[in-house]
């Protein structure tokens, strides 16, 4: 870490580096490993678990607000998996969703009959709950709000589908515009951002939508082997029968087509992005943010025109991923990013495609907004790339050490 403070990099670069030099692991310092109850490091455990990506840009934050989002994704992330485990009844699954937010005040609640691959966070309840509890009254009431709301709008979709662009909003909103808008009020309830933060709904719904709808499109084979549909029925009509039959073959042409509808609609949420991401004033509380987002442009760049969203799971690269991480540290480096990754649609774009004059128009809104504080070249030194390559070099060293058995 000396490395990076020769260079003049911030500080909350640091743990992001020894994240991704630890093997993905989440790595906290012995400070807060001293500071931490045992029931608290193992809720940092079940983070890193449940969600690395996460768990990683969790370490732009630090102390008590670092804990109540790690609480506020751990109960939500249990509301998540009781929704999504096709294996427990429609029955049971609507009414614990209506009444999982007073979980959190029973101290021995658990359900431990779930099959979800995340179901480790429903068994062990109580450690979450517990530490929870722990947390301000402040931090309390903006979890337990957003959760009581989040099982409410869940359990409404568990009893119908995803019909219209209105409901795939809708829908988002409920499952991550929520979860976003309790991000932001912890942000202003922890003191480090202005009260506005908090309270701009709809700026907070749209962030959300933006990443909501980057994992949905992504989730497209996921979900059509669990039995779940949440690609809304009024664009898969336009190209399909059934939503099933875009992962046939026969039907690439017209499954891309769609692919490339539901990320055009997902890019009309960049400007709101931006201008969230403008108004926080906070460096780790802006870094944490940042990383989110520009990882779901990212994405949405390699989902679009790509036949292997049907075939497979399509992901950023681990390299790109830490470049990612490094380089999103402020508003200028953020449209920089943003304006790479419409480019790399635009060069994509189909002359053909059904979508293609509302995906260019969505690109340059975007590009205009990228270059209003000016033109987006990387104000980054060689020094940068240099501890990327740095960064990359020790992970393929990794890899090579751990599966040298293989490779021998």
């Amino acid at each position: 870490m000396d490395f990076l403070r020769s260079l003049g990099h911030p500080e909350e670069l640091y743990p992001l580096v020894r994240y991704r030099l630890g093997g993905c692991r989440l790595v906290l310092s012995k400070q807060d490993r001293d500071s931490m109850s045992d029931s608290l490091q193992t809720c940092y455990k079940y983070l890193d678990q449940t969600s690395r990506s996460f768990a990683a840009a969790t370490q732009a934050l630090d102390g008590k607000l670092r804990t109540a989002v790690c609480i506020l994704y751990l109960v939500l992330r249990a509301l998540d998996t009781v929704e999504d485990d096709m294996t427990i009844s429609l029955e049971t699954r609507i009414s614990m969703l209506h009444n999982f937010h007073t979980y959190l005040y029973q101290a021995d609640w658990r359900f431990t009959e779930s099959q979800d691959k995340h179901r480790v966070v429903l068994q062990d309840f109580p450690t979450i709950s517990r530490e929870f509890r722990n947390l301000t009254v402040g931090y309390q009431k903006v979890i337990v709000d957003i959760c009581r709301e989040m099982g409410v709008g869940m359990a409404e979709f568990l009893e119908k589908k995803v019909e219209s662009l209105l409901d795939f909003d809708k829908y988002c909103q409920y499952v991550c515009g929520l979860w976003v808008s309790g991000l932001s009020q912890l942000f202003s309830a922890s003191g480090l951002e202005d009260a506005s933060i908090g309270e701009d709904i709809r700026l907070s719904k749209s962030v959300g939508l933006f990443l909501q709808k980057t994992n949905i499109i992504r989730d497209y084979l996921e979900d059509q082997l669990e039995g779940r549909e949440f690609w809304p029925r009024e664009v898969w009509r336009k190209y399909s029968k059934k939503l099933s039959d875009l992962a046939k073959p026969e039907n690439i042409v017209p499954a891309v087509q769609c692919l490339n509808e539901l990320v055009t609609n997902a890019l009309q949420h960049v400007p709101d992005v931006l201008l969230y991401l403008s108004r926080l004033r906070n460096q780790r509380v802006f870094s944490f943010c940042a990383i989110l987002q520009v990882m779901a442009i990212a994405t949405l760049a390699a989902f679009y025109n790509n036949q292997q969203v049907f075939k497979g799971v399509v992901k950023i690269r681990k390299g790109q991923a830490v470049k990612l991480m490094m380089d999103a540290t402020n508003m200028q480096a953020v449209r920089a990013i943003m304006y790479q990754y419409v480019n790399e649609i635009s060069q994509k774009i189909p002359l053909t495609d059904p979508s293609a004059g509302r995906t260019q128009n969505m690109v340059s809104t975007i590009r205009k907004l990228s270059l209003s504080s000016g033109p987006p070249v990387s104000h980054y030194s060689s020094s940068i790339y240099l501890l990327c390559a740095m960064v990359l070099a020790a992970l393929s060293w990794q890899y090579l050490n751990t599966n040298k058995r293989q490779l021998g």
